[in-house]
């Protein structure tokens, strides 16, 4: 057993569940990683044995067919495959959030006709916010929803969609979006005229609906083998039952929600590329020889790997701590924030370390370190860069800590 990130006070079943993550993540996973990920291909066989181990509907209610399990624990399954390779944590990040916001957000009527079919992987989700030219700033939203005239209000009329979303992960292979969109609620807060829509499609690129195109797959420099599409919305329709909730207007406290246990999630995700980078760069250091011994033996190197420990166990204590405080029902922004912002500077930095401790084999596409160096920067921004999330931090700070009198 490894001495690094263990997690105390775990229940038997949240053990066993964690003891057949890893044991699939080093035998189904890591494997074939190097190939999949350099053909960018997509891990098929692997989200199957995903799908059979029930990991689509981990925390999914038990009452609708899931494993009604924590999000400590999904985070911590997270960790684990994000170990073996990043993209496949990224297959179940997306679904898990849309997952989270139907079962703790939507309609009774929605859960049942979701939620079932997510817990076997039969429905998948993806996750749509942000546009093209909108970066963080989440309330300036340019896609738009216009309640069809013919409706009346607060009646069940369709609405029409028009826009284009980015950074769809799973854009392509997915079935069903959270697509976050502006409607006209005549509301003061910009943020309150923003709604929350759930897009039943078919998977595929092209016209997929009609008014709905997903263009194909972005490339990207590291995190492939999983699609990451845009969406582009041209008078599609859907109907007012489709509004998360079936409340419009709720939408950003809806997909913020989301967002909060999707920052432990890319917190998990970080922590597991860290242990992974630990574990190839401490293997590689005890058998490279220099001078006469392991490079392991010389200060230079063995400091680096003592720094890396202390990060990697930092880093993990506290994506347990913004996992445990989220379910027990506290709020926890400021804790997701601080979780994100420091899992995510610190697999950067321990990742950077191991290829350093590589040397030039750590610039061969043979090695493992090379994936990895090319994954890690994507946790410095999704889920928000490292600056949103210290905004995140010291507004929930100076609130607390506000000065009185």
């Amino acid at each position: 057993m490894a001495r690094l990130a263990q997690t105390a006070g775990l229940s038997d079943v949240q053990s066993e569940i964690l003891a057949t993550v890893r044991e699939f993540v080093d035998k189904e996973i890591i494997p074939h990683a190097q190939e999949l990920e350099h053909g960018d291909t997509y891990p098929a066989e692997i989200v199957e044995g995903m799908k059979a181990m029930g990991l689509f509907g981990i925390t999914i209610p038990e009452e609708y067919g899931g494993l009604g399990e924590s999000l400590l624990t999904y985070a911590l399954v997270v960790e684990e495959i994000a170990r073996g390779w990043m993209s496949v944590s990224g297959v179940i990040n997306t679904h898990f959030i849309v997952a989270h916001m139907i079962a703790r957000h939507g309609t009774e009527t929605q859960k049942r006709h979701f939620l079932p079919r997510m817990a076997t992987g039969e429905v998948r989700g993806a996750f749509s916010m942000s546009e093209p030219g909108l970066g963080s700033d989440v309330a300036a939203i340019s896609t738009k929803a216009t309640r069809d005239e013919g409706s009346a209000a607060g009646g069940s009329g369709d609405y029409v969609v028009d826009g284009t979303k980015m950074w769809l992960t799973n854009g392509g292979t997915s079935t069903l979006v959270a697509l976050l969109a502006r409607t006209d609620e005549g509301a003061d807060s910009p943020h309150r005229n923003l709604t929350t829509f759930l897009v039943e499609k078919p998977a595929g690129y092209g016209e997929v609906l009609p008014g709905l195109t997903i263009p194909g797959k972005i490339d990207k420099m590291g995190y492939k083998g999983v699609d990451t599409t845009e969406a582009v919305f041209d008078g599609f329709r859907i109907g007012a039952d489709m509004v998360l909730g079936e409340a419009p207007g709720e939408g950003f406290s809806y997909m913020m929600d989301g967002i909060e246990v999707g920052r432990v999630n890319v917190s998990a995700r970080a922590c597991g590329i860290a242990i992974r980078a630990f574990e190839l760069a401490i293997e590689y250091a005890q058998q490279r020889e220099t001078f006469g011994k392991p490079i392991a033996q010389h200060q230079a190197i063995s400091f680096k790997l003592a720094e890396m420990a202390t990060k990697v166990e930092a880093a993990h204590l506290m994506m347990v701590n913004a996992a445990r405080l989220k379910d027990s029902g506290a709020r926890n922004d400021v804790e997701a924030g601080m979780a994100k912002l420091i899992a995510s500077e610190y697999c950067a930095e321990v990742t950077q370390e191991a290829f350093r401790i590589h040397g030039g084999y750590g610039y061969s596409t043979e090695y493992e370190i090379e994936r990895l160096m090319r994954e890690a920067p994507f946790l410095l921004i999704g889920e928000g860069t490292s600056e949103i999330q210290k905004t995140v931090i010291s507004k929930g700070l100076l609130k607390e800590y506000r000065l009185r009198g």
